[in-house]
């Protein structure tokens, strides 16, 4: 009797929709980061991507505990000499508060060719609606 081996083209990805309104960040970007990498699934191998596809809405609703609202700093560099950019998380959730949640699951992937293919099948809206809808995604209960 032989092992079955997941391959590229057997695994199956379904589309799940996470509203993050009053979730805490970094479970609700442990619970994503877990459904596209695959381990919630049997055949999950570590140098596969058998993922899934995540939806996250109402990204601008996202909870941060204790007073990172303030403390906490979103860091990028523009590329110039003494081009380090700190912005506070809520003048980030002001203007692009997709970029919290999508900061916080990328932070939960592997730094590999592998991961950023995992991130690609991410999607952060930070309203309620989202054009995935022929997808028929499966709403996700974080808990």
């Amino acid at each position: 009797m032989s092992t079955e081996f997941p391959s590229k083209n057997g695994v199956e990805r379904v589309w799940h929709v996470i509203d993050a309104q009053d979730l805490v960040l970094g479970k609700l970007a442990s619970k994503a980061a877990m459904l596209l990498m695959g381990k919630h699934k049997a055949c999950y191998a570590p140098f596969l991507d058998t993922g899934d596809h995540v939806i996250v809405i109402n990204a601008a609703k996202v909870k941060l505990t204790g007073r990172k609202e303030e403390q906490k700093l979103y860091r990028h560099f523009t590329g110039y000499p003494g081009g380090l950019v700190e912005m506070q998380a809520r003048r980030v959730r002001a203007t692009r508060p997709a970029r919290m949640v999508e900061d916080a699951i990328s932070g939960m992937l592997p730094k590999t060719k592998l991961g950023k293919q995992m991130y690609r099948k991410l999607k952060v809206y930070a309203g309620d609606r989202h054009p995935h809808q022929a997808q028929q995604p499966v709403p996700l209960t974080v808990g």
